[in-house]
């Protein structure tokens, strides 16, 4: 689903509410998320999920058209682990 599908989806739901104010609430919620994950704060959504940042150590990696050995740097990666109610919601 894209950002405007999501927009339209909001919409849907609340007839009341322009697609601005839709575009706003999606540019807010996705921003303040993406602040607090670069403060490496978790994000939980109780029933819906947890947003989290995890630690990727450095590691040696191999150039797949050279087969040279490359020394990957260390980085963080974003994750988010669906709540309880997301997965029964889906299954």
């Amino acid at each position: 689903m894209s950002k405007e599908a999501l927009v339209e989806q909001i919409m849907h739901n609340n007839p009341d509410m322009t697609k601005k104010d839709a575009g706003q609430i999606v540019q807010v919620f996705t921003q303040g998320v993406t602040d607090l994950l670069k403060q490496s704060q978790d994000v939980s959504l109780i029933g819906f999920g947890k947003f989290s940042v995890n630690d990727v150590p450095a590691r040696t990696g191999r150039n797949p058209s050279t087969g040279e050995t490359i020394q990957i740097s260390a980085r963080k990666q974003a994750k988010f682990a669906p709540g309880k109610a997301l997965k029964d919601a889906v299954n």
